[in-house]
């Protein structure tokens, strides 16, 4: 399952040219205990830049690598390579664990570091009804494992008045999860509405979250945001929406010193708060290297911040790649004989941790709990007699036994709990062990600078588009969002006429 070597540096890949998007030779090599990536463009030149920041980290997480699941009906040909024939071609490496679709481009806020340059381009992309439920169906028809999960994204969803319908559609068409990424601007404004929003089928809404002090919203957003974030949390806990996803946009220098409080604030509203997602910013534009090289912030870097700003009570050990819990879902599917969904990207793409917050809200990461490496070691030996005759079955069922008494180093809640499970499948309590739970991961996109195409062709995050597409995350928004928006478009004097207004989008906000 896990058989990758270990790779030594140097390390030779492709990339594209940050100017052109040539595709072009890349490096990854060690300098100072950090990870560069070089790269020269024969008309642009050459471009370094900090594509790990602990390069032996680097390589211990190489052991969690994972030959994952392709798609048995990719839907274009391989024609000019990675990372053009998107998507997803017959070369990609993975399925899709999250599906996107961008539901609109136009947004209520102007954010300098925003990804989707969202209604700065002069025209209107708001895929119709149809079109959405056509996106919907073709990521819920790929196989072997249609798409469990959808997000839905923007610019901002919630500018869409028919928000609540697209996500009824989302669930009739067979999506388990289904998320929004907003600023949650719109969800501070009203309880009924984000009554409204659950009752379509909201799962969770995926929330820009940079700090709890005003000044990395004025400089991230333009504007004091936190009081819209902490009415908006309010809002969802009336309303019974209690799987919130916090997702900070790290930038060094700027909030980065908030890791810590983040964390300490997502256990004190652990009754509606499920993860952290932390995202190092993606560095869009033509800005020089000395400037880039002091704003990038890799995965490692806030690790570190969680270490140190949480007094050692998270250590930098107990992260993990995304790609760790595989043998889980490998025994799952050899269980049952159905593919079960997992996360087989690349393992530099993410990290993550789980936290329990115990009823006298002290909190503790899963490695408190249990001996993370041989567990899921377990669970790769569970998976292989799980093939073939019952009795093989039977066997793999007593060693995850065995395997979950073994390796918990603390009884109590957590460790009963998966006893019951494994050994007489007794649900009932997962329910309350979720809602004392929170994840916390790092999640770094990439952008021209350190593009990885090594990466991107194992990405298991996918965007839908209008013309039946499926294109890895990284790879859409640094080379295809522009031509599919523009695309599937119209300019915006023609959709005002439409619509019958005179702007693209709400009005400025106050901070009020």
């Amino acid at each position: 399952m896990f058989n990758h070597e270990v790779r030594t540096f140097p390390i030779k890949t492709k990339s594209i040219c940050p100017e052109c998007q040539k595709v072009i030779d890349a490096t990854l090599y060690e300098n100072g205990g950090k990870v560069l990536i070089e790269k020269t463009c024969p008309e642009h030149g050459k471009v370094t830049d900090i594509y790990w920041s602990d390069a032996e980290l680097f390589q211990k997480v190489e052991k969690w690598w994972l030959d994952s699941i392709p798609l048995e009906n990719p839907r274009t040909r391989e024609k000019n390579g990675c990372p053009f024939d998107c998507g997803t071609c017959d070369k990609h490496k993975s399925h899709t664990a999250l599906a996107l679709i961008d539901v609109t481009n136009r947004c209520n806020l102007r954010c300098p570091i925003c990804f989707a340059n969202a209604a700065e381009t002069g025209y209107v992309y708001e895929p119709s009804l149809e079109q959405i439920r056509f996106m919907l169906e073709n990521f819920r028809n790929n196989s072997p494992i249609p798409a469990p999960a959808v997000q839905f994204a923007g610019g901002e969803p919630t500018v869409r008045e028919d928000l609540p319908e697209i996500i009824q559609m989302a669930k009739e068409v067979g999506f388990q999860h289904v998320e929004i990424a907003t600023n949650a601007i719109k969800l501070s404004e009203s309880v009924d509405y984000c009554q409204e929003l659950k009752d379509a089928g909201l799962s969770t809404p995926y929330m820009q979250f940079d700090g709890l002090t005003p000044e990395p919203y004025k400089v991230a957003r333009g504007v004091n945001l936190l009081p819209k974030k902490m009415k908006a949390i309010e809002n969802c806990r009336k309303a019974g929406l209690t799987s919130i996803v916090l997702v900070p946009t790290v930038v060094r220098g700027v909030n980065d010193n908030q890791i810590g409080d983040i964390i300490r604030f997502a256990v004190e509203n652990v009754d509606v708060i499920r993860g952290i997602i932390f995202q190092p910013v993606s560095i869009t534009g033509r800005i020089d290297e000395s400037k880039r090289m002091e704003m990038r912030i890799t995965i490692p870097d806030v690790m570190k911040d969680c270490a140190e700003q949480t007094e050692g009570k998270i250590k930098y050990e107990d992260f993990y790649p995304c790609s760790t819990p595989a043998p889980l879902s490998r025994a799952l599917t050899a269980y049952t004989g159905k593919p079960v969904v997992e996360f087989g990207n690349n393992v530099h793409c993410g990290m993550a941790t789980i936290l329990r917050v115990e009823d006298n809200g002290e909190y503790y990461p899963i490695t408190y709990y249990v001996d993370v490496d041989k567990f899921f070691g377990t669970l790769e030996k569970v998976a292989k007699d799980f093939e073939g005759s019952r009795l093989a079955r039977t066997k793999g069922k007593l060693r995850a036994v065995a395997g979950a008494l073994r390796f918990f180093k603390k009884k109590g809640t957590l460790f009963n709990l998966m006893r019951g499970l494994m050994s007489s499948g007794e649900y009932d309590a997962l329910g309350d062990f979720m809602r004392s739970i929170i994840l916390v991961g790092m999640m770094h996109f990439q952008d021209p600078y350190n593009f990885d195409i090594e990466r991107v062709n194992r990405c298991v995050i996918h965007y839908g588009t209008p013309d039946g597409r499926i294109i890895p995350f990284c790879t859409y928004n640094s080379i295809h969002r522009e031509r599919v928006e523009q695309k599937f478009s119209i300019p915006i004097e023609e959709w005002r006429k439409q619509k019958g207004v005179k702007e693209v989008e709400p009005l400025p906000i106050t901070e009020s």
